[in-house]
């Protein structure tokens, strides 16, 4: 019980420094590339550009973490979680410190390489569910689950908080867009420290199977060839494209469409990650246990395709803080739900496998749709969000039609 214990505390500090840094990107490279005030890009580049320069550098983070996510997750399963994770911390921790040093220099191919390198490390996403699925039982899943939903959530109330004070100059002259960076590589410095000494291992048998680099394209392979994997991947997948466009582009709508300045942005993202704080700290973990994940899953879809829609209707982006609360609440509580659901699928010795799978299918969810909104933002900035509306849709439908009702595998299923 006390090692299980210092577990969850350390997962859910790690998992809220790792989100601290995805919720800092989130407002300010959009501000850095998309705002009338910025001079990262010469004054005659076209927003177009801008708009495909900014589509690659998101995907780019995403695509080093779909070969990451289930190349960590499969070492960890041989070699054990706590290893891996410091490795991946690292890395991590480094590719923080660069993206600073690329701001403040401007130089856009080092930009590139310092968000490559954390999405790569990155990765440590799925060694952080599978530690936590080795400590969890199956009535407890879900709601160990939404814990680290939790820490997502306070990540993600803090991250871009934080971005628009500690990059805001007229708070205090020496904050610039490098500083929030600064102070994100500073604190995964710390958790490396906390995991080495922190951090009891939880993995209670090695797995001895093949382990590749290319983990990520097999795994693709596999889950769509097996049966009880191959429709909830696709729902996954189908999810995180959506979700995708929403949460990378959204922004660009803000500051486009709404004059929204990096402060602004900043709040507005810390109003959704309240709500998404109160979803998995509070109802998930009531409704862990009372209703099966697999019914939960049927109604939050389709809620958080509706309320994504919602927001092209208004005209004034007050309506956003009433709207939001609904994406924030259905979101917070699908996450923790279909990770439980997806780890179902699969026995104890395959939990690093299974979730770096699922890992990997968001990883593909997260990098495709910056390389087609970088060019839809071009055409209209609300297009990123019809689309988004549209696959989120598509994942209810299918889930409902072809997986809903469908039993588990056994926990001795090798």
């Amino acid at each position: 019980m006390k090692n299980q214990k210092a577990n969850t505390s350390v997962i859910f500090l790690t998992v809220l420094i790792e989100m601290l840094g995805v919720g800092i990107v989130i407002p300010i490279i959009p501000t850095l590339f998309f705002h009338e005030d910025s001079t990262f890009f010469a004054p005659g580049v076209h927003k177009a550009t801008i708009g495909i320069y900014y589509g690659l550098l998101v995907s780019s983070f995403y695509v080093m973490q779909f070969f990451g996510a289930p190349f960590l997750g499969a070492l960890s399963d041989r070699f054990g979680r706590k290893p891996l994770l410091n490795i991946s911390l690292i890395g991590t921790c480094i590719g923080y410190g660069l993206f600073a040093v690329s701001i403040i220099y401007q130089n856009l191919w080092l930009m590139f390489f310092s968000r490559m390198l954390p999405g790569f490390m990155g990765g440590n996403i799925s060694i952080i569910m599978s530690a936590m699925a080795d400590i969890s039982t199956a009535e407890t899943k879900a709601r160990n689950f939404g814990l680290v939903g939790a820490a997502f959530g306070v990540g993600f109330v803090l991250g871009p908080f934080i971005a628009g004070i500690l990059g805001d100059s007229s708070i205090v002259p020496w904050f610039n867009y490098a500083t929030p960076f600064w102070f994100t590589a500073i604190l995964t410095f710390i958790n490396i420290f906390l995991v080495r000494f922190r951090f009891p291992e939880t993995l209670k048998e090695k797995s001895h199977r093949k382990i590749s680099f290319f983990s990520g394209v097999q795994n693709l392979v596999i889950s769509f060839k097996t049966p009880n994997l191959r429709i909830i991947f696709i729902v996954v997948l189908l999810l995180g494209l959506g979700f995708t466009f929403f949460t990378q582009f959204f922004s660009v709508y803000l500051i486009e469409d709404f004059s929204y300045s990096l402060r602004d942005i900043g709040l507005f993202y810390a109003w959704v990650g309240v709500w998404l704080i109160f979803t998995q700290g509070v109802i998930v973990r009531r409704m862990s246990g009372k209703v099966p994940s697999s019914q939960v899953i049927s109604f939050t879809l389709l809620i958080l395709s509706l309320s994504i829609g919602l927001l092209l209707i208004p005209g004034q982006s007050f309506w956003f803080f009433i709207i939001s609360p609904f994406i924030a609440v259905s979101n917070g509580i699908t996450g923790p739900n279909l990770t439980a659901v997806v780890s179902d699928q699969g026995s104890e010795d395959r939990q690093g496998e299974i979730l770096g799978i699922k890992q990997s299918m968001q990883s593909v969810g997260a990098a495709i749709p910056p390389l087609i909104a970088g060019w839809l933002t071009s055409l209209d900035t609300s297009y990123p969000i019809v689309v988004s509306t549209i696959l989120i849709l598509m994942s209810w439908l299918v889930y409902m039609i072809f997986f809903k009702g469908r039993r588990q595998v056994r926990k001795t299923e090798n």
